[in-house]
């Protein structure tokens, strides 16, 4: 494209056209650029369309697309001799009118698509876009849609813009001037809107576990299926988020409505909502306008990983369709979640991965719709991996959290099975064993079906430290190994009742893989998830004959005597009375006062008897502590 000089109110008036002579200026054999998503130019796509059986080999070239004129239909039926399709971001809004059509897919990340366009590698002869009308100046605004719209226009030889009043005019590097386009064509018609993405049944039990990974001061890159009510909830309790997405979203709106989101600790365009596209209804769209506290760039800074990482704390969460045990995750077109190919995915966890303090979360319910397959699968067959395993950080499933950062295929294994669903998890593991995941010792134990119990997790600010109660995971066996072997001798033969030196798999199988009904571990943890430090286990088992709970401690040295195990015998006590438990009972040595001082702490009467050297305390939950 070459400006044109003179006066551009003059060039302006003289460049208009009606949308039959504007598309005319297309011929065939050109490609064509379409400007994508919400800010698609639907009268001219409908004009091309309607001119489609006139031309031949035409390739059209888009981001995602909302398809208000189906073009794929036009290629499926000349069998791509009117119409070919290249599409960089085949979204699901009109997913089966594509019947899987994987030859549409460029895959390449959204921070490169410029350099693809820039360098003329592919060369497009012609820009379809829509604009705001032009300012005193001759200014238009590229509004919703800048990602690579910006690009595509200064590349294309030949530019044509619909002039739509309905386009917002959004701040940021969305400016394109009268003089940098060939034709316009004056049409007012109301955006595309995408309305609210349906939350699925697991989204509430998701969005809980979201909200713990989740720091104050975090910025937040959300994809489209991501930001459902469920997420917005669970977020609301935090404070001064920021957003660098490639996506505005309505749901985005309500965090800056709530205040959630004000954008004060970035440390990057600190102050600014930086993003690349809108998406959604017509109150978002009304929301942008001359907005000075959102800014629109194009997919090459927005999706820029050196860029991305210059936010603290950055957040990518991002919906997957399918991981496998080893990581390796599939994230094409599914009902309501707009992504396929490689899209924007990688460009953020990888920024987020150079970011201070950042994180990456993939979101996936563990199931299909109709609950009858598994989408974590014990390796991928026939299916495009978007996320390689060794760029996976947080996997979450409305079943628990996991970071597979750092972890080996066994342990990666383990951690993606504790969070299917149970009717899965035996297949898993014995599709695992069969493929030479798991170690041949490994056995499964019924309890593996268990389901975590969130509501017994909690987060203390313990002498200046964070420390979190939890239950035992699957994933813990290591952490709890380094537990035990790293207690004074003193301390194991106060916990186990004699001399221990080994700690191998089988010796302490017990504590982490539980039922948390009958048998539950509580530990206290300190440090970042999957990589946490424990200092101190609490442990109760059942006794059937009696129904009382026998309970044992342990507690690292430096946190002796500092309240961990009275903040977790409270918790066990709890969780046995809620499971229908009689009360708690310990055998200890005479020496052992820290367990009779426990005891103690509780709201119920203890009753002590002496068997030789040994104390048996009980503790019955329908027996309250008189409180005088």
């Amino acid at each position: 494209m070459i400006s044109k000089s003179g006066y551009w109110a003059d060039n302006y008036q003289n460049s208009r056209l009606s949308v039959d002579d504007a598309i005319a200026k297309i011929k065939s054999g050109q490609r064509i650029f379409i400007g994508s998503s919400c800010g698609e130019p639907q009268r001219l796509v409908k004009g091309l369309a309607d001119a489609g059986t006139t031309f031949t080999d035409l390739e059209i070239v888009r981001m995602f697309s909302g398809e208000s004129t189906s073009l794929s239909r036009i290629a499926e039926k000349s069998k791509s001799q009117n119409l070919n399709i290249r599409s960089f971001y085949l979204g699901s809004a009109n997913s089966k009118s594509f019947k899987g059509d994987l030859r549409f897919i460029t895959p390449i990340n959204l921070s490169d698509v410029h350099k693809l366009i820039k360098s003329r590698l592919l060369p497009l002869q012609v820009a379809l876009i829509q604009v705001s009308p032009p300012d005193d100046f001759g200014w238009m605004s590229l509004g919703i849609s800048v990602d690579v719209t910006a690009s595509a226009a200064a590349a294309a030889d030949l530019v044509i813009a619909q002039v739509n009043r309905h386009m917002p005019r959004v701040l940021g590097r969305s400016s394109i001037h009268v003089n940098d386009i060939d034709y316009f064509v004056e049409h007012d018609e109301k955006l595309i809107e995408i309305g609210t993405y349906p939350d699925v049944a697991m989204a509430g039990m998701i969005a809980r576990y979201i909200a713990r990974l989740i720091e104050d001061g975090s910025t937040m890159q959300m994809s489209l299926g991501g930001t459902s009510q469920a997420n917005i909830e669970a977020l609301m309790e935090k404070n001064d988020l920021g957003i660098h997405s490639q996506y505005m979203t309505n749901t985005i709106m309500k965090l800056i409505a709530m205040g959630v989101v004000n954008n004060k600790r970035k440390g990057f365009n600190t102050g600014k909502v930086i993003c690349s596209n809108a998406i959604g209804d017509q109150e978002l769209y009304d929301m942008l306008e001359n907005n000075t506290a959102i800014e629109f760039h194009p997919s090459k800074y927005v999706n820029d990983p050196r860029k991305i990482a210059k936010n603290n704390r950055m957040v990518a969460m991002n919906m997957c369709r399918q991981i496998d045990l080893t990581g390796q995750v599939v994230a094409d077109a599914l009902p309501f979640n707009n992504f396929s190919g490689v899209t924007g995915i990688l460009d953020f966890f990888r920024g987020a991965a150079l970011s201070k303090g950042g994180k990456s979360i993939l979101m996936l319910t563990s199931t299909t719709n109709n609950n009858k397959n598994s989408r974590i699968v014990p390796m991928l067959q026939n299916a495009a991996v978007v996320v390689p395993r060794s760029e996976v950080q947080y996997v979450v499933t409305e079943f628990g959290s996991v970071n597979l950062f750092g972890k080996s295929i066994q342990e990666r294994a383990t951690a993606l099975i504790s969070i299917a669903h149970p009717d899965f998890r035996d297949w898993l593991f014995d599709e695992a064993k069969e493929l030479g995941l798991l170690g041949p010792e490994r056995t499964l134990r019924e309890e593996m079906h268990s389901i975590y119990p969130l509501g017994l997790e909690e987060t203390r600010v313990v002498d200046n430290h964070r420390i979190t109660f939890r239950p035992v995971k699957l994933t813990d066996e290591r952490i709890l190994q380094e537990h035990y072997y790293g207690l004074d001798k003193i301390d194991v033969v106060s916990r186990f009742f004699h001399e221990k030196t080994s700690f191998v798999h089988k010796q302490i199988e017990r504590t982490f893989v539980i039922d948390y009904i009958k048998d539950l571990t509580i530990l206290a943890v300190e440090g970042p998830p999957g990589f946490e430090k424990i200092l101190a286990v609490g442990e109760y088992y059942l006794d059937p004959e009696t129904q009382l709970a026998e309970i044992a401690f342990s507690v690292v040295k430096d946190w002796q005597g500092r309240g961990l195990s009275s903040i977790v015998i409270i918790k066990l006590a709890e969780a046995a009375k809620r499971n229908g438990i009689k009360g708690l009972t310990a055998f200890t040595s005479r020496e052992n006062k820290r367990m009779v001082k426990l005891f103690n702490t509780l709201d119920y009467e203890v009753k002590t008897t002496t068997q030789g050297e040994m104390i048996h305390l009980q503790a019955f939950f329908t027996k309250i502590k008189n409180p005088a």
